[in-house]
Order: C-alpha cells, then sequence, then structure tokens
C-alpha cells in the first residue's frame, strides 16, 4: 500500500468546526477532482474529441479553444453544490452568484495556456478562493493579499496540484492508478537567485527600458554586471513556468509594453497574477508589475490585466530596481543587442 499522503489527508487537518475554512477545504477537494477529469481529456486528447481548434472568442476577445469550453463546465459542475458564495471564470463575461451567504468565493481560469494543447505541451488551471465580504458582487474587489487558498493544476508528463493554504507551498501528483492526488513535495521553497529568465524575446522592441536592460543584462551573463551566465527558456504556458520556478527558480517576465492592447500587461489579474503571485510569494519568492507588488493590487474590473514578473526574489528584486531607478538600467551595454552590437535596436 502507498505511503504517500494524499490531498484528501493533507486537507483533513482544515477546517474543523470553522465554516471558512472547512469551506476552503471542500473547493479543494472539488477542484482537484476537476482536475482529474480535466487530465483525462487532457490525455486522451483527439481521442475524446479535444482537437485544440478554435470554438469561437470568450467576451473578452481572446480565441476559445474546445478544451475551454469542456473545462469551465466541469469545474463549474464541480463546485455548483458546495457553499459558495460567487463564481467567476476568466470564459465568462460576468459574476456567477450562487448563495451570497456563503463564506467563501471561487475564481479560476479553466485552461491555462490553451494555445499549447494541439501541439501536446503543458497546459493547465488555476484557481483563488477569496472571503466572501459583505456584498458578495464585491467578492474580487480585493487586494490579492485577502486570498484564503490558490493553486494551479499543471497536466503534462505528470499532472500536478499545487496548492497555498497560506502556510507554505505543497506539490501534490497524480496517482492515476488510484485516481487520487498525492503529496510529492511539501513547503516548496524557490532558491533565492537563479540563472533561468523566460520572456517572449520576439517583442523586444517593443518593451519598455528597464526590461529590456534587465534581459540584456542576463544574456550578458559572466561578462555583465550579474557575473553569471544565464539560460533563457519560454514555454508560452503560465502554468508550466510557474511550475519550473518553483522547482529549479529563475523568473517570468510577461511585462506590459508598446503594443496597442499590451500596455498594462495581459494577464488578467484575478485569475492569473493573483493567484500566482500567492504561490509564489508563499514560497519564498516575488511577485510585481515591475514597480508595484502584485498581492497589493485591488482589481479595478473582472477581467483587469496587469504586467507580472514573479520568480526568485533576488532576481525580481533586481529588476524592481531598475524599474525605480531608471539610471541603474542605463547601466548595461549588452552586446548582443546594444548599438554598438550585432543587431541594430
Amino acid at each position: 500500500m502507498s505511503q504517500e499522503l494524499t490531498l484528501q489527508q493533507r486537507m483533513d487537518g482544515e477546517g474543523g468546526s470553522d465554516p471558512l475554512r472547512r469551506a476552503v477545504k471542500e473547493a479543494v477537494a472539488a477542484l482537484a477532482q476537476a482536475a482529474i477529469d480535466i487530465s483525462d481529456l487532457t490525455c486522451r486528447g483527439a481521442l475524446a474529441g479535444i482537437t485544440g481548434k478554435a470554438q469561437g472568442r470568450n467576451t473578452d476577445g481572446d480565441v476559445q479553444k474546445d478544451l475551454d469550453v469542456r473545462a469551465d463546465q466541469i469545474i463549474r459542475e464541480a463546485l455548483g453544490a458546495l457553499p459558495i458564495a460567487v463564481l467567476a471564470s476568466e470564459e465568462m463575461a460576468d459574476l456567477e452568484i450562487l448563495n451570497p451567504a456563503a463564506p467563501i468565493s471561487v475564481a479560476f481560469d479553466p485552461l491555462d495556456g490553451s494555445s499549447n494543447i494541439n501541439t501536446n505541451m503543458s497546459v493547465g488551471t488555476i484557481f483563488s478562493i477569496m472571503p466572501t465580504p459583505s456584498d458578495a458582487s464585491a467578492a474580487f474587489v480585493q487586494p490579492g493579499s485577502a486570498q484564503l487558498a490558490a493553486g494551479f493544476v499543471v497536466y503534462g508528463p505528470q499532472t500536478s496540484l499545487v496548492l497555498t493554504l497560506g502556510q507554505g507551498v505543497d506539490i501534490f501528483t497524480l496517482d492515476r492508478v488510484e485516481r487520487v492526488f498525492k503529496l510529492t513535495g511539501s513547503t516548496v521553497q524557490i532558491p533565492p537567485n537563479a540563472t533561468e529568465f523566460a520572456i517572449n524575446a520576439s517583442n523586444r522592441r517593443h518593451w519598455d527600458l528597464p526590461v529590456r536592460a534587465y534581459i540584456d543584462e542576463c544574456l550578458m551573463g559572466a561578462d555583465g554586471m550579474g557575473g553569471k551566465d544565464f539560460n533563457m527558456r519560454w514555454i508560452g504556458s503560465l502554468v508550466a513556468e510557474a511550475f519550473r520556478i518553483l522547482i529549479r527558480g529563475g523568473i517570468f517576465l510577461y511585462p506590459g509594453d508598446a503594443r496597442d492592447g499590451y500596455e498594462e500587461g495581459r494577464l488578467r489579474l484575478v485569475y492569473e497574477a493573483h493567484p500566482m503571485a500567492f504561490i509564489i510569494e508563499q514560497a519564498g519568492g516575488g511577485a510585481t508589475t515591475g514597480r508595484q507588488r502584485v498581492l497589493d493590487l485591488v482589481p479595478r474590473t473582472l477581467h483587469q490585466r496587469v504586467p507580472l514578473i514573479m520568480g526568485s526574489i533576488k532576481n525580481v528584486q533586481r529588476l524592481e530596481h531598475m524599474h525605480t531607478a531608471p539610471d541603474v538600467a542605463l547601466e548595461t551595454n549588452a552586446p548582443l543587442f546594444g548599438h554598438r552590437g550585432l543587431f541594430r535596436v
């Protein structure tokens, strides 16, 4: 018999007579079950009718894939019967108010990275659990620091569930035989300084100076101010990037830039940036827009987008310093991308 602690066993210590924590426990259990069902669909792919083809656009203008729609349905069904005040899904235009008197509200991105589906790369689910205020319709007009729990699931070579209840970060791996999540990493800590960065470098010409200078500094490697050689990684799936950071450190950047519609970034604060920032900070890392701590942000709208920079604390602090002290950004003289380099700016 396997000796690994299951997610259910881990959560058995939560709740007790406290209705708030008990509601969190039930929501996490339901989300985990939904994730198992979504994992089955992801693994079977076209055999389950999942092709990665577009099914139209959601209300925010993003292309919806077939698994986006199915995952959204699965999660809504899993949470629908629980004591939850409000549901918010990235795939829906408005809040779904279920029971305004319930103690918690849940926001979720049912399928992060759906553009990767038909290329057989990692996708995932992200969720955030908030306490319900007296006005339930304001459940997601709270700073990220108010979160009770947050997590994400990666549907990759293994299906992994990352969870924080505000007291550190645990990682659970799906046992496909027993169809339960089992604890495979507890009190995860991100290395404070690392030599991997993840960014879509094709957008360099649109970046603000601090971001451009930071990446140039990384590219200078041992010859630059950092004194270390860096490796670049870019998957284009937020859950996969976050999981890699939790395992071996590094920094992920999805900044705002000069393109139309990208001025304030593209990741959604409620569904992506808030839960990821909570997880990363609980693991000893940092999460910022470049100028402000993500967990301090209060959403102005349900689908607000923000820049997100997260990862090893020293790396994040260096980039924050470049934003708040602009002269520092001018110190970088990158051999590859500078005026005297191989490529013109």
